[in-house]
């Protein structure tokens, strides 16, 4: 493997035009917990795994400097909204709430697609 380095530059800022982490899917706990040993065999620490409502998962940043996250698809977004409301209002995991007002005045104005549900779907 190849990992170039700039020993003589910062690291990335967030901000438009740079990448915070990369993100990858784990099949199972169990796989998350494997790819925490593998790291731990190759030097690297994890932090993790965190639960995050939806997903858990475990971070690891590679010599480069380059964020990892491993997250497991489960338990899901219905976790705390049926399926049929999934979009249809700000959900925010418990540990989020106190911030509700703050992440609102953030976000920007949206009005999300109207489907009319009494036009075909095209395959008749």
């Amino acid at each position: 493997m190849l990992d170039l380095v700039a020993t003589d530059a910062d690291r990335g800022r967030m901000g438009v035009g740079s990448i915070h982490h990369v993100a990858f899917t784990a099949e199972s706990v169990a796989e998350e917990e494997a790819w925490k040993e593998a790291y731990a065999d190759h030097g690297l620490s994890a932090s993790g795994p965190i639960d995050r409502t939806y997903f858990r998962s475990l971070y690891c940043r590679e010599p480069g400097g380059v964020l990892f996250e491993i997250a497991t698809d489960g338990p899901g977004f219905t976790v705390d909204e049926d399926l049929a409301d999934l979009g249809s209002s700000l959900a925010l995991p418990a540990w989020l709430e106190g911030k509700r007002a703050e992440i609102r005045a953030a976000l920007p104005a949206f009005d999300p697609p109207h489907v009319d549900s009494s036009a075909g779907t095209g395959d008749e």
